[in-house]
């Protein structure tokens, strides 16, 4: 048999992932927050309004995952739950001034890890590889 889980692109990836997520899982431990809140208060920032079924799919969580990360936020006062004028029983979520603050100083520590992670890597086949972990995206 000639096959090394090594080299199986599933393998791969989630080797990739994890490594990724620990180096940025480390930048961000001084602010406490993890990557998972990140995500969760980048797309609320981005999509100020929405509910949480929406942040739940945008981030790819289930929605009690997601409910814990936003009672989290909220807790640490970077998020806020607002009732929403068209249906009394639906929370809307909105970013406070100091999760907007926090996410100013995250978002370059982010963009600058993806920065190391191309390091040497010309960017016609960083493009490439974008567009080929698109397709695999698609194809899950």
């Amino acid at each position: 048999m000639d096959y090394s889980l090594e080299q199986s692109v599933g393998f791969m990836l989630g080797l990739t992932h994890r490594k990724s997520a620990a180096l940025l899982a480390s930048q961000f431990k001084p602010y406490d927050i993890t990557t998972e809140q990140f995500s969760v208060l980048f797309n609320v920032n981005r999509s100020e309004g929405v509910n949480q079924k929406e942040i739940a799919a945008l981030v790819f969580k289930d929605q009690p995952t997601t409910a814990r990360i936003i009672d989290l936020l909220e807790k640490k006062g970077w998020v806020e739950r607002r009732t929403s004028e068209q249906d009394r029983r639906a929370y809307l979520l909105y970013i406070t001034k100091e999760g907007r603050a926090l996410i100013d100083i995250l978002v370059p520590i982010e963009r600058a890890m993806n920065k190391k992670l191309a390091e040497g890597i010309p960017e016609d086949q960083m493009e490439a590889f974008k567009h080929t972990l698109s397709l695999i995206n698609r194809n899950l």
